[in-house]
């Protein structure tokens, strides 16, 4: 059903308040309210919860409109990825001009790649401060995915919550998209905090638990911004997952013998501590050991719910997550609406500055598990860039977890593309998160336990427990002749060779 064709009096059963019938409209007659060079903050969180048919017309507009010799570009801040419906459709029209916080779209990364499209990659729990601080300029327009508006104009949140309520915020005007398709019954899973304030005027924010409840389940905006409601009915990208393979599999062994030895040591409790996950299949191989493991009452305060923790979920394994969106299979999403009282019970989405809040994720003691592209033998870590200069995704929230984690895993197979790139390297090509910020790295050969090494133990356990064989002499050749020739002794690198694997790579195709 396309936006244009839903019945007015459909409008009634999702579209409570009075004052907003008359702002109803076709996702083309929102569209053309969105100026040029306009600042757009639009909903979106790992592909759920984005505006669908706003984006889709914009693009349509701007196509015309470029066709007729004009420019038209906007720029565009979400949560996190979208969906080709946003992400795609807006760079296939090339209409973005700049991108914030994050992205997944292969279209939006040849763009970025090629200088096209500037681009701000952030810790996603920087980014509605710095919106609220002014730093990122004003922002124009909001564009609003909700499951319902309520009788006084409070609003249901539907499958991501991400940076919302900051855009209802700041935005000067807003754009409404009602979603049919999302539902109702998701009324009651959000917890929307209001009492974040600028320094000097902050208080302590009143979680304790993963699960606590210190907000209200809706948001909130002034109805005077909001100039259009859309009535859309399309899914979310609801991608399905590879399964797991033998590699992730090695992985998550690996996590899992180090927890059960972290246990037995008494340095973490048998319930373990709250679980964030990244979204991928080393992540689902490591969470679907965990359904299977010996760990009972376990919590998760997370970004991304995603098929494995909705498993342990319905196992009991886990017994509550705090995330801001779902990112399910669609198997695992009808799972989820079949049983939507169930895990309306045992899940919260919250704004993405709480899900990520460092302050609470370093209280709450969370054991953060994220991918990586690239490791060096002293442990920084490099997960957002190919080659050195190539953007890949974007950072995401794994830094807001890794600097303030319990416990901080970085994970990644030992080689790529056939073997002809090692994932452990002497030295990154990009830094993401430094050596200080990195405690365990594991890859299908092992792990590597960096707490409390110096930079040179670091080394050796990172080429013998995480390298591959094929590469490991070639690593400890590099850190051996380094030791003997480098102008310091303390982290030795050679400087003029530390980056020729990256340079043979990309001259020959293997860093061989």
């Amino acid at each position: 059903m396309t936006t244009a064709s839903i019945p007015h009096n459909t409008a009634h059963e999702r579209v409570l308040h009075p004052a907003f019938h008359s702002k109803i409209m076709t996702a083309a007659q929102a569209a053309a309210l969105i100026p040029a060079g306009a600042n757009v903050g639009m909903s979106g969180f790992t592909g759920s919860g984005h505006p669908k048919a706003v984006p889709q017309a914009l693009a349509q507009r701007i196509e015309a409109l470029h066709d007729q010799g004009q420019d038209f570009r906007i720029g565009l801040w979400t949560g996190a990825s979208t969906a080709p419906q946003l992400d795609g459709a807006l760079a296939q029209a090339h209409g973005i001009r700049t991108r914030l916080p994050y992205q997944s779209d292969p279209v939006v990364r040849q763009q970025i790649n090629a200088g096209e499209i500037d681009y701000t990659d952030i810790h996603l729990s920087h980014v509605a401060q710095l919106a609220w601080f002014g730093f990122l300029g004003p922002l124009d327009v909001a564009v609003v995915e909700v499951t319902a508006i309520l009788e006084d104009g409070r609003m249901v949140p539907s499958s991501s919550v991400g940076n919302n309520k900051t855009w209802l915020d700041n935005a000067k005007m807003v754009i409404l998209e009602v979603n049919q398709r999302q539902s109702l019954q998701l009324k009651g899973m959000h917890d929307i905090y209001y009492g974040t304030r600028l320094p000097p005027h902050r208080n302590p924010i009143p979680l304790i638990h993963p699960a606590d409840r210190i907000g209200q389940p809706y948001l909130q905006c002034d109805p005077a911004k909001v100039v259009a409601v859309v009535l859309t009915d399309e899914s979310d990208r609801n991608s399905a997952f590879a399964p797991p393979d033998a590699v992730s599999h090695q992985i998550a062994g690996h996590i899992l013998d180090f927890l059960q030895q972290e246990v037995d040591a008494k340095r973490l409790p048998p319930h373990l501590l709250p679980l964030q996950s990244g979204v991928g299949n080393v992540a689902n191989a490591v969470l679907s050991g965990l359904n299977q493991g010996p760990f009972e009452g376990l919590t998760a305060y997370t970004e991304v719910l995603q098929d494995g923790m909705l498993e342990m979920l319905q196992s009991g394994k886990l017994t509550s997550a705090s995330a801001t969106a779902l990112s399910l299979s669609p198997v695992a999403l009808e799972e989820f609406e079949r049983h939507i009282d169930f895990y309306r019970q045992r899940i919260i989405l919250r704004p993405q500055e709480m899900s990520n809040h460092p302050e609470v994720v370093r209280r709450l003691g969370v054991i953060a598990m994220n991918a990586m592209i690239e490791a060096d033998i002293y442990g920084n870590v490099n997960s957002t860039h190919i080659m050195g200069s190539s953007m890949m995704n974007g950072i995401g929230g794994s830094g807001d977890f890794a600097r303030n984690a319990y416990l901080s895993f970085f994970m990644t197979p030992s080689t790529a593309k056939n073997g002809s790139i090692s994932c452990i390297v002497p030295m990154v090509s990009h830094t993401d998160h430094t050596e200080h910020d990195v405690e365990i790295i594991v890859t299908e050969q092992g792990l590597a336990d960096l707490r409390g090494l110096s930079p040179k133990q670091r080394a050796r356990r990172i080429i013998d427990r995480c390298a591959h064989p094929d590469y490991r002499d070639a690593l400890h050749d590099y850190f051996d002749r380094a030791q003997q020739q480098a102008t310091g002794r303390h982290t030795p690198h050679l400087l003029g060779e530390a980056l020729s694997w990256h340079e043979r790579f990309v001259q020959t195709g293997s860093m061989r």
